[in-house]
């Protein structure tokens, strides 16, 4: 049965689609079966693994309020072990839609369970917000990954999104657990990158990756050509370092 990890930060811009795409395509190159769900409205997830809107005939929103089963969204990609449900901007009615439904936080949960023995790990990438698209994915997960840079707000953003999953834990999914915080667009020459790093390591340490992601211009290139940065720079420092957080995630879960 898949491992479910959700990549879920309520701040925007700090690399969350980016680590989703790739921690799942790394995953896939270990031999791990993988799906990765598009779950922003946005769908960057979907067209970073080179899947586009023509292809797209249902999405992860038909599967969330009950016109098709998740099985029939399923896309396979072109890059190995991984496959997508893909997302589009209707998902964002789901957020209202959701409202109407009896125990409407485990949507997704129960849409996938007729899917989880066909995969290794399932990768959710979340919206960045705390709505009932991030309520559906940490109620669905067995743990969260939290993508954030190394800046003050972050700090608070982190205290924040710590509470949302200590409420989620309690509320929904007593399984719920934080597998790791991964910092981004890290820059070690920056005084401030290393303050906040030793700020993190005093209290979280042992939740932190043992690599950073640094900041790249491949990087932010490869989605714009539909593939993980594996695929499309192997030997980039990112791609490196996302291929030892992949390792580590089977390591941790």
């Amino acid at each position: 049965m898949a491992k479910i990890i959700a990549l879920a930060n309520q701040k925007g811009g700090v690399g969350k689609t980016t680590s989703a795409i790739n921690i799942a395509a790394a995953l896939g190159v270990k031999n791990q079966k993988v799906l990765l769900i598009d779950f922003d409205p946005q769908g960057s997830a979907s067209s970073g693994v080179g899947v586009r809107k023509p292809q797209i005939k249902q999405s992860v929103y038909d599967v969330l309020i009950g016109r098709c089963r998740a099985s029939d969204v399923i896309i396979k990609t072109e890059y190995k072990n991984l496959d997508v449900m893909p997302s589009g901007v209707d998902l964002a009615a789901a957020e209202l839609e959701l409202a109407d439904f009896e125990n409407r936080q485990n949507r997704l949960r129960d849409a996938i369970a007729e899917i989880k023995d066909n995969y290794h790990y399932i990768i959710i990438d979340c919206p960045p917000s705390l709505g009932m698209l991030t309520v559906n994915a940490l109620t669905a997960a067995d743990g969260i990954v939290i993508p954030m840079q190394c800046e003050y707000f972050a700090l608070e953003g982190l205290s924040q999104m710590l509470m949302t999953v200590k409420q989620i834990k309690k509320l929904y999914n007593p399984s719920l657990d934080l597998t790791g915080l991964l910092i981004t667009m890290y820059n070690g020459r920056l005084n401030l990158s290393i303050q906040v790093m030793e700020e993190l390591k005093k209290h979280y340490e042992a939740k932190l990756f043992s690599v950073t992601i640094p900041r790249s211009v491949r990087l932010s290139e490869a989605p714009s050509y539909g593939a993980p940065i594996h695929y499309y720079d192997k030997k980039n420092k990112g791609a490196v370092n996302y291929g030892k957080i992949a390792k580590e995630i089977i390591d941790r879960t």
